[in-house]
């Protein structure tokens, strides 16, 4: 790719409905205009996005071989550890942050965020660059190890099992999982007949909601701002630059095991996303020692933006390079 078309793709991206939508509710914070959703309205678009996905990639799992879904499931598996092992080592030289702080923010960086998937899904299909159907599946199984491996490099399983029992149960068992997995087997016993009839509102839908999400995350965001800058500058460059790592690790891996450039793509956009629903609900339980201020900043204030302006493009300039390099199958 070249770079007049990289800076199309950018440019495509700043303009999209959804990323204006956040920018403007970034916007209406610093003016202290409150543009939240009301609580019943973000929690029904979450579980719309939630369940849409699940239903699009159990459409998709249905039509993929279980050759073709092997290797990305088994590499999934493995980011999922190396990615909070990688982030935990990386923190404790560039911060000065406890353990326990380390293993938090370790739990998050080594999860995925949802809107960012979704978000780098639609620019995809904007740019016309096709990806597997399946990488939902690899949503869902990368949701869960990173977080189970920043709680255990914090030590909580050692200092109170009945926390980290606990801490499991709500992750294994959060809305959050419920919805993709059960979107899945839904889109998956239902297959694309069945998928037809709900199209109309999950599939045509889909963007016009994602902007009414990003619009509650922006404002959620501008009020974050002030702990981004308390944070400190390790911290800040941590947040830019590790999901960049973590993203090239992503693509490099899904393209070594047959994934498209899109795939790959959307593997290195979960890899270096950073959770701000999930990993959150569970430190607190896990970790209540933790502080909750500095994950959020990080997470929501500084990565999330980053990758939903820069990040997704440069991650597709990324996997293309790579690919036309002769890494993968292209």
């Amino acid at each position: 790719m070249d770079l007049s078309t990289s800076l199309s793709l950018g440019v495509t991206n700043l303009l999209s409905v959804p990323v204006l939508a956040f920018v403007l509710g970034v916007v209406a914070a610093s003016v202290k205009v409150d543009l939240r959703l009301p609580d019943a309205v973000y929690q029904a678009t979450s579980m719309y996005l939630l369940l849409a996905i699940g239903l699009k990639g159990g459409v998709a799992l249905r039509e993929s071989s279980p050759s073709a879904i092997a290797l990305p499931i088994a590499a999934t598996l493995v980011l999922g550890v190396v990615i909070p092992l990688a982030a935990f080592a990386i923190l404790r030289i560039v911060t000065r942050l406890s353990r326990v702080d380390r293993g938090a923010m370790a739990a998050h960086y080594g999860s995925t965020s949802l809107v960012t998937f979704t978000a780098a899904l639609v620019f995809l299909e904007e740019a016309g660059i096709s990806f597997e159907g399946f990488v939902a599946t690899l949503l869902t199984v990368l949701e869960i190890p990173g977080i189970i491996v920043g709680l255990l490099l914090a030590g909580s399983m050692m200092r109170s099992g009945e926390s980290w029992r606990h801490a499991l149960r709500e992750i294994i068992l959060s809305r959050s999982i419920l919805l993709l997995v059960g979107g899945l087997l839904i889109g998956l016993l239902a297959g694309p007949a069945g998928y037809a009839r709900v199209e109309p509102l999950f599939g045509a839908l889909f963007v016009g909601v994602l902007s009414l999400f990003l619009l509650e995350l922006g404002v959620l965001t501008g009020r974050r701002l002030g702990d981004v800058r308390s944070a400190g500058i390790g911290l800040f460059v941590f947040a830019v630059a590790f999901p960049v790592l973590a993203a090239t690790v992503g693509i490099t891996a899904g393209l070594l095991v047959g994934l498209s450039t899109g795939g790959a793509t959307v593997l290195g956009v979960l890899c270096g996303s950073a959770s701000y629903i999930a990993a959150p609900a569970a430190v607190r339980l896990a970790l209540p020692e933790a502080n909750p201020g500095i994950t959020l900043a990080t997470s929501l204030g500084v990565t999330f933006p980053f990758n939903l302006v820069i990040g997704i493009p440069l991650y597709v300039l990324i996997a293309q390079g790579l690919a036309n390099a002769g890494l993968g199958a292209g």
